[in-house]
């Protein structure tokens, strides 16, 4: 497993925090281990995702992420 942090603009709330979590987590291997409002922390399976593609996903939930580093 890979490691990735994502930097998310345009959460507020605990709201914003469980659709970004939720979201990653239904990415097929993900394993979410932090998520904050202005960040995500994961691991992943480098062969199924990316870290540009977990970005996406966030952005698809509303927010804009950037792979952070």
């Amino acid at each position: 497993m890979s490691n990735a942090t994502l930097t998310i603009t345009g959460m507020s709330c605990g709201h914003c925090v469980a659709a970004v979590s939720n979201a990653l987590k239904a990415v097929d291997g993900v394993t979410v281990e932090d998520v904050r409002i202005g960040s995500a922390t994961v691991a992943f399976d480098a062969a199924k995702v990316t870290p540009a593609q977990l970005a996406q996903v966030v952005t698809d939930e509303g927010y804009a992420a950037t792979v952070a580093g």
